[in-house]
C-alpha cells in the first residue's frame, strides 16, 4: 500500500472528476488514484499493480477450482505462432487480422518469417491436438491456460476495457459427440455468470451472440453480458463457444470410434478476461473512489485505533493492544484484515484512504469505545455505521461482509433491471437508446437487419457528440413469450425471437 509522506502535495486524496460528470474522466482517475494500475509507457498497456491483481487472483482461484472439478487440466503452449498456423483457419484469422502483432526482426536481422503474437490460441493448440487424440479412448480432451494475449487495438485504449495486453484465461476442449461439447459450453457460461455476480456482484445476462457477433469460425457463441447504467452501454464480459467441427476438419483433428470408423472431434473454445476487473470498478465505484464487493477484496476489514494528543501512554498501549486482540480474533475468524497504525495521518485522513481503495469495511476504535468495550463499524458501500461488543465482531463481521456482498449485487440488479426497456418499433426503441437504456426488441434474426440498426442508430448526445450505432448484445437464453406473426421492430418481418440490443463497448 501507499506510504505517507509529510507534504500536503503527497497526502491529499481524493478524485476531482464526478462520476455523474465527466465519465471516463473519473474511470481513468479511481482506477489510477485507488493504486489499481499504473500507465505503462507502451500505449493501451497498464500495470496491474497488488491493489487489482489481488482480485485476479481470487477470479482465478474460484475458477480453476471449478474447471478442474469438470476435469479440465491446465497447461501451456508458446506466446508465438507461425503465419503458416495463424492462416489455417480463414474466417478465423480475418477475424483476428487488423489486430495481430507481429515480429519481423531479431537484434538487427530481419526474420526468414515473420512470427505472429498470439491474440488467441486456436492456431497454436490444435496442430498438436492433432498429434495427441488418435482414438475415441483419448477424448475428451480438455485443456485451459492461464495466460496473456496481445491484440493491438488502434480504438481508445481505456484500463482493463480495452488494452493491447491482457490477462485471461482461455479453455480449449475436443468430445466424441456434439452433446457433450453443448454440455460444456452451458455450464462455463454458467461459471462466468458465477464470477460476475457471486464474487464481483455484477449482473450479467446469459445468451447467445448473433450470427454477425458471433466468434469467428464458431458453430454458436455464448455470452454473458453486463450493462453500465452511467454510459448506457453494455460490456460483454466473457464467452463460451462451440467451435462445432471446423477447426477440427481444418487442422485434421479426428479420432476412431468404437466402430472402427474415423470421425472428426467437436470442439469448444471459451475465454474470460481482466476486462471483469473494469466492469466491477464501473459498477460500483463511486465519487470516493472503487468499492470492492468482500470475497474478492485484499483486504475485507481495516482497524484503524482514533488517537488524540490528550490520551497518556498508557491508554494509547491498552487501545493497541485492542486494536491488535480485535485483528488476530477477525484472522481467526477467516477475515482478511489490516490494521492502520500510521501516527503520521489523522483518523479522518485514513478513512479517505481506505475508502478511495473500497476496503469494504471499517472497525474505528476511539477512547468512548474503549471504555464501552466496543467499536463503530462503517460500511464502504452505503456508509451505514453500527456499533458492535468486541466479543461479538468474530461472529458479526463475518456476516455483515456477506450482507455486504449481497446487497451489492441487490442494488446492481435493481439498477440494471431499470435500464432495460422493452421495444416493440423504432421510435420505441431509438427512445430507449437515448435515456442511455438497453432495449429488448423482438427482431427476425437477419444479418443484414443487424447491419441496418447499427447504421441507422448512429446519433448525437446533447454536446453534438456522435454516439455509435447500437448492435444485438445478446439472444437471451430467457426469452419472453413471442406470439406467431409479432413484426421485428426494424424489418417488419415475423420475428424470430427477442434480442436484446444497446451500445457498447
Amino acid at each position: 500500500m501507499a506510504g505517507g509522506g509529510k507534504k500536503q502535495k503527497e497526502t491529499k486524496l481524493g478524485l476531482t472528476a464526478k462520476k455523474d460528470g465527466d465519465f471516463s474522466e473519473w474511470y481513468s482517475q479511481v482506477v489510477v488514484e485507488s493504486e489499481m494500475i499504473s500507465y505503462y509507457d507502451v500505449s493501451g498497456c497498464y500495470i496491474l499493480r497488488p491493489w487489482s491483481f489481488a482480485i485476479w487472483d481470487e477470479i482465478q482461484r474460484f475458477f480453476d477450482g471449478e474447471i478442474k472439478k469438470l476435469g479440465v487440466q491446465n497447461a501451456y503452449f508458446p506466446l508465438f505462432i507461425t503465419e503458416e498456423a495463424l492462416t489455417t483457419e480463414k474466417d478465423h484469422v480475418e477475424g483476428f487480422a487488423p489486430e495481430v502483432a507481429w515480429v519481423t526482426k531479431s537484434g538487427q536481422s530481419d526474420l526468414d518469417r515473420p512470427i505472429a503474437i498470439r491474440p488467441t490460441s486456436e492456431t497454436v493448440m490444435y496442430p498438436y491436438y492433432k498429434q495427441w487424440v488418435r482414438s475415441h479412448r483419448d477424448l475428451p480432451l480438455r485443456l485451459n491456460q492461464w495466460t496473456n494475449v496481445v491484440r493491438w487495438e488502434f480504438k481508445h485504449p481505456t484500463p482493463f476495457i480495452r488494452s493491447r495486453e491482457f490477462l485471461w484465461q482461455e479453455g480449449h476442449t475436443a468430445f466424441a459427440t456434439k452433446e457433450e461439447a453443448d454440455v460444456e459450453v452451458k455450464q462455463i457460461i454458467d461459471l462466468y455468470a458465477a464470477i460476475y455476480e457471486q464474487l464481483l456482484a455484477v449482473p450479467v445476462a446469459r445468451g447467445y451472440k448473433s450470427s454477425k457477433e458471433k466468434f469467428a469460425g464458431a458453430l454458436y457463441t455464448t455470452t454473458v453480458e453486463a450493462f453500465v447504467p452511467h454510459t448506457g452501454r453494455g460490456i460483454q464480459g466473457g464467452t463460451s463457444h462451440c467451435l462445432g467441427q471446423n477447426f477440427s476438419k481444418m487442422f485434421g483433428i479426428e479420432f476412431e470410434t468404437e466402430e472402427k470408423e474415423r470421425q472428426h472431434v467437436w470442439q469448444n473454445s471459451w475465454g474470460f478476461t481482466t476486462r471483469s476487473i473494469g466492469v466491477m470498478v464501473m459498477l460500483h465505484g463511486d465519487d470516493k473512489g472503487v468499492v470492492i464487493p468482500p470475497r474478492v477484496c485484499q483486504v475485507q476489514v481495516v482497524v484503524i485505533p482514533i488517537l488524540n494528543s490528550k490520551m497518556d501512554e498508557e491508554a494509547k498501549r491498552a487501545m493497541s493492544q485492542r486494536a491488535d486482540a480485535i485483528e488476530d480474533a477477525l484472522k481467526a475468524a477467516g477475515v482478511r484484515v489490516t490494521g492502520d497504525r500510521r501516527d503520521n495521518y489523522t483518523p479522518g485522513w485514513k478513512y479517505n484512504f481506505w475508502e478511495l481503495r473500497g476496503v469494504p469495511l471499517r472497525v474505528e476504535l476511539g477512547p468512548r469505545d474503549m471504555e464501552a468495550g466496543t467499536v463503530m463499524l462503517a460500511r464502504r458501500d452505503t456508509g451505514a455505521k453500527e456499533s458492535a461488543p468486541w466479543e461479538a465482531l468474530a461472529e458479526r463481521v463475518p456476516a455483515l461482509l456477506e450482507t455486504v456482498q449481497r446487497e451489492m449485487l441487490e442494488r446492481a440488479r435493481a439498477t440494471r433491471d431499470a435500464s432495460v426497456e422493452t421495444a416493440r418499433t423504432w421510435d420505441e426503441f431509438m427512445a430507449a437508446l437515448g435515456r442511455k437504456h438497453a432495449v429488448l426488441a423482438p427482431w427476425c434474426d437477419e444479418e443484414s437487419a443487424e447491419d441496418e440498426v447499427k447504421t441507422r442508430s448512429v446519433a448525437r448526445d446533447a454536446d453534438g457528440k456522435e454516439l455509435m450505432g447500437a448492435k444485438t448484445l445478446c439472444i437471451p437464453f430467457e426469452q419472453p413469450e413471442l406470439p406467431e406473426g409479432t413484426p421485428c421492430f426494424i424489418t417488419g418481418k415475423p420475428a424470430k425471437n427477442w434480442a436484446l440490443w444497446g451500445r457498447s463497448y
